[in-house]
């Protein structure tokens, strides 16, 4: 609110931005869905990755040997500290994908499936890691990003077939 110079109150209107609220479509909520199952994996990696003891080699001896030694790459780090930073920005990068995807299939759904470059993007990272999960990783992830990779192809299949 402002004064004016004749004494008059005057109210000042900022408008940020109107949208309606409407009940998400199908597709939006299976590929959000989707995305929350990634982001629920992420989260939790990275809090094996600093809490408790559930990324530590059975063998301690094992840890105190990767502290020791360094990456023919840099000798300035250990295998241990680079251990611990692959696996958080591991974490970082599925919490992303989870965070992005989902703003993207509740909030601007249109852009999201209005973009095969988006869709094919989405689709090749969810692919990638379920290769990664068979060839490395214990069944409780690869499970997870299977279940997400089916939620996010119905979440697909659901915006061709009626539209987002």
């Amino acid at each position: 609110m402002t004064h004016s110079e004749s004494g008059q109150l005057h109210v000042i209107h900022i408008t940020l931005g109107t949208r309606k609220a409407s009940m998400p479509s199908l597709a939006s909520l299976l590929v959000a869905a989707a995305s929350l199952v990634i982001l629920a994996l992420g989260s939790a990696h990275l809090l094996f990755t600093f809490r408790g003891n559930k990324f530590l080699p059975r063998d301690l001896g094992l840890m105190a040997r990767m502290q020791e030694v360094s990456p023919v790459i840099s000798s300035k780090m250990s295998m241990w500290s680079a251990w611990v930073g692959f696996n958080a920005s591991h974490s970082f990068g599925a919490m992303l994908f989870g965070l992005v995807y989902g703003y993207l299939a509740l909030v601007q759904p249109t852009v999201l499936f209005s973009s095969w470059f988006l869709v094919a993007v989405g689709l090749a990272l969810l692919g990638g890691c379920i290769f990664l999960g068979w060839r490395y990783w214990f069944s409780t992830p690869l499970r997870g990003v299977l279940l997400a990779t089916v939620l996010y192809l119905a979440g697909i299949a659901s915006s061709l077939s009626h539209g987002a």
